[in-house]
């Protein structure tokens, strides 16, 4: 594997049941958590750390919009960034095919990547996905009920 093709790390989801709560208690921690307009404000924020590594806090009903798999895992989703569209599907079946599960086969998200998850052993769910490529950006669904 060269250096181009390694996966990077660059996102962690935390799936979150009180997102006033957690976002509170990440802010009086110093992370800087952009606000979102209502109704999305209740279902998704990013803070972008140091790094380039985004935080992400999801609602259960979010997560279930990006992840067919969910509720799955322990409610926390780690995010690598592979090099291309194509390298999602290869790794996707390779550690398909290895027996791990899969929670989302590999398709075109709305926020123009593509985007798969697999179960690591544990049950936690692992996030692969291509550079974003604005040209392929979507409508984004309707923000959950």
């Amino acid at each position: 594997m060269t250096d181009d093709t390694r996966p990077v790390l660059d996102q962690v989801n935390l799936v979150v049941r009180d997102m006033d709560g957690m976002v509170d208690f990440y802010r009086r921690l110093g992370v800087d958590i952009e606000d979102m307009d209502p109704p999305w404000d209740r279902h998704h924020r990013t803070a972008s750390m140091n790094g380039g590594l985004d935080l992400d806090l999801d609602s259960d009903a979010f997560a279930a919009t990006w992840n067919a798999g969910w509720p799955g895992g322990s409610g926390i989703v780690v995010g690598f960034r592979l090099s291309s569209r194509d390298a999602v599907d290869r790794t996707y079946e390779v550690l398909t095919g290895a027996g791990y599960t899969g929670q989302q086969k590999p398709y075109d998200a709305f926020w123009s990547a593509r985007y798969a998850i697999v179960e690591d052993p544990d049950g936690n769910s692992v996030g692969l996905m291509s550079p974003v490529e604005r040209d392929r950006r979507t409508p984004p669904p309707d923000p959950p009920a």
